[in-house]
C-alpha cells in the first residue's frame, strides 16, 4: 500500500484517495520570467515520477500544474527588458516546454494560466470578503490572517512568532503586518483588470487557490511543490481556499527538498546557478533525470561533477545489460517487481527503486548465456519499470554509442543553439565502425601491435571496445 509523507502532519500516512480509483493532484508550476534552473528541474522530475507511478498503479490521475504569467517579478523583468509582458511570458513558456520535453516530463492533464482564471480569482476574493476573511483598503484587498484559526499548521509557525518579525511596507494599508494582498490596485504602466474594488491585478497566492479549486474542486487529494513554497505560499493557499469554501482543501501535502551545488546553496550571487539548458549542454537529459532520482525527493540534492558522472556510469551499466537482447514480454522478474513497488510505495523511495534495477541487471548478466529467453524477459521488465521512472527507454546502442551525448572530444567542436546541442566529431559512428573492421583484419593476420594501436586510438577518443562471442561492440565512455 502506498504511504506518503504528509507535510501537514509531518508523518508518513497510508494514501486513501477521496474518490476510489481516482487521484486529483495539483503542483505549483513556474513563475516565468527567466529560463528554468536545476531547482525547477527537480520539481518537474519528482512530480512527473509521482504522476507516472500513480498511473502505473491503476489510478485515474488528473494532474494539474499551473503557469504563473502575471506577478511582480514578471512585471519587473518585462520593464527591465523593455518587453511586453505577454511576449515575455510566451517566450519563457515555450522555453519551459522545451526543457520539460527534453527531460522526458509527461504533459500535465491541465496547465492553467493565472491570466486565464480572472473570473475565478475575483469570485474567490469576493467570497473571502463576504466571510470576513478579507477586507478592502484603498483599492487593495488583504487577507486577514488573524481571522483564520488554523493559520500556521502547515509550516509549524505560530502567529505570535510571525507577527514579531513582520512589518508593514510603505504604501500598504494592512490592519495587521501578517495580512497579505489578494488584490493590488492598478499602478501606472502595469497590466490591470476590472474588479468590484477598482482596476488592479491579483496577488500571487490567490492565483493558485483559484486555479486548483477550479480544476480539481474545493477538496482534492495531493498538492505538491518545492520546500521553499511551504511558507508562505502554501500556508496562504490553505487559508484562502478553506476560508472561501468552508471545506477542507488538500489531504496530502508533498514537498521536495532543496538543491545544493557542491554542498552550497544554489544562488546567482555565489556563481553556482545553473539553468537546465546549461546542464543539458554537457549531459544527456536522461543522465540529469537519473541524477535527480538518486536522492529521495524530500532529501537535499547535491549537484557536483562526481554525482553527475556517477549517473552517466550507472546508466551505462544498465544499458549494457540490456544490449543485444531481443524484444520480449516482461517475464521472470516478479520478485524484483515486488521490491520495486515496495520501494515506490514507501513515499517514492527512488534510490531503493534504482537499486532494484541494478539487481535485475546483474541477474540478466548471470543468465544471459544459459537462458537467453529469461534474460530477454528480464530486460523487458527493466524497461517497463524503468519507464515508470522515465529512464531506460532508448535503444541500448543509441545510448551507448552516444548519438545524443555531448562529448568533450580531443578533436571536433560543440555548439549549442536554442538549448539543442550540435556535435561535430572526427570519430563519427561510421569512422569507428571502419576502424573496428581494420582491427578485426589485423587480429586475423595476427598483427597484434596494429590491433592494439587501433584500440588505444579509439580509447583516447572516448570509444570503448568490448569483444565477445558475437564480435566486437563499442560504446562511448
Amino acid at each position: 500500500m502506498l504511504h506518503l509523507y504528509n507535510s501537514l502532519t509531518n508523518r508518513k500516512e497510508p494514501f486513501q484517495p477521496i474518490e476510489p480509483g481516482k487521484v486529483r493532484m495539483y503542483v505549483c508550476g513556474m513563475t516565468l520570467y527567466d529560463l528554468c534552473h536545476l531547482g525547477h528541474a527537480r520539481v518537474m522530475v519528482v512530480f512527473d515520477v509521482v504522476y507516472r507511478y500513480l498511473s502505473a498503479s491503476g489510478y485515474d490521475v488528473t494532474y494539474v500544474c499551473n503557469v504563473t504569467d502575471i506577478d511582480d517579478k514578471i512585471i519587473a523583468r518585462a520593464a527591465q527588458n523593455g518587453e511586453e509582458i505577454g511576449r515575455l511570458t510566451e517566450r519563457f513558456v515555450a522555453a519551459m516546454h522545451e526543457d520539460s520535453e527534453a527531460l522526458g516530463i509527461l504533459p500535465p492533464t491541465v496547465e492553467p494560466r493565472a491570466t486565464g482564471h480572472m473570473p475565478e480569482i475575483l469570485a474567490m476574493i469576493q467570497a473571502l470578503i463576504e466571510r470576513r476573511h478579507a477586507y478592502v483598503a484603498d483599492g487593495d484587498v488583504y487577507y486577514s490572517v488573524g481571522s483564520f484559526e488554523g493559520y500556521g499548521r502547515l509550516s509549524g509557525k505560530s502567529i505570535e512568532d510571525l507577527r514579531a518579525g513582520a512589518r508593514v511596507e510603505p504604501g500598504e494599508h494592512k490592519r495587521d503586518p501578517l495580512d497579505f494582498a489578494l488584490w493590488k490596485a492598478a499602478k501606472p504602466g502595469e497590466p490591470a483588470w476590472d474588479s468590484p474594488w477598482g482596476r488592479g491585478r491579483p496577488g500571487w497566492h490567490i492565483e493558485c487557490s483559484a486555479m486548483s479549486t477550479c480544476a480539481l474542486g474545493h477538496h482534492f487529494d495531493i498538492h505538491g511543490g518545492g520546500a521553499d513554497q511551504q511558507f508562505p505560499r502554501h500556508e496562504n493557499e490553505i487559508a484562502q481556499s478553506e476560508g472561501a469554501t468552508g471545506e477542507p482543501f488538500v489531504n496530502y501535502w508533498l514537498h521536495n527538498g532543496f538543491v545544493r551545488v557542491n554542498e552550497e546553496k544554489m544562488s546567482k550571487s555565489l556563481g553556482n546557478f545553473f539553468t537546465v539548458r546549461e546542464i543539458l549542454a554537457r549531459y544527456r537529459p536522461e543522465e540529469v533525470r537519473y541524477f535527480i532520482l538518486t536522492s529521495q525527493y524530500r532529501s537535499p540534492l547535491n549537484y557536483d561533477d562526481e554525482h553527475r558522472d556517477n549517473a552517466r556510469a550507472a546508466l551505462t551499466r544498465l544499458y549494457t545489460a540490456l544490449r543485444g537482447l531481443p524484444d520480449a514480454e516482461p517475464a521472470g522478474g516478479e520478485a524484483f517487481v515486488e521490491r520495486f513497488n515496495a520501494a515506490m510505495d514507501d513515499d517514492f523511495n527512488t534510490p531503493e527503486a534504482l537499486a532494484v534495477l541494478f539487481d535485475l541487471a546483474r541477474e540478466i548478466n548471470r543468465v544471459r548465456s544459459e537462458d537467453p529467453v529469461l534474460a530477454a524477459g528480464l530486460a523487458a521488465e527493466v524497461k517497463r519499470i524503468g519507464g515508470i521512472l522515465g529512464i531506460l527507454q532508448d535503444e541500448p546502442d543509441q545510448f551507448l554509442k552516444g548519438s545524443s551525448i555531448i562529448l568533450r572530444p580531443t578533436a571536433g567542436t560543440v555548439s549549442v543553439t536554442g538549448g539543442q546541442a550540435v556535435v561535430s566529431l572526427e570519430y563519427s559512428d561510421r569512422k569507428i565502425e571502419e576502424m573496428i573492421d581494420e582491427r578485426d583484419g589485423a587480429r586475423k593476420t595476427k598483427d597484434c601491435a596494429e590491433a592494439d594501436c587501433i584500440r588505444d586510438e579509439l580509447k583516447a577518443a572516448g570509444v570503448i571496445l568490448e569483444d565477445g562471442p558475437q564480435g566486437t561492440t563499442w560504446r562511448r565512455a
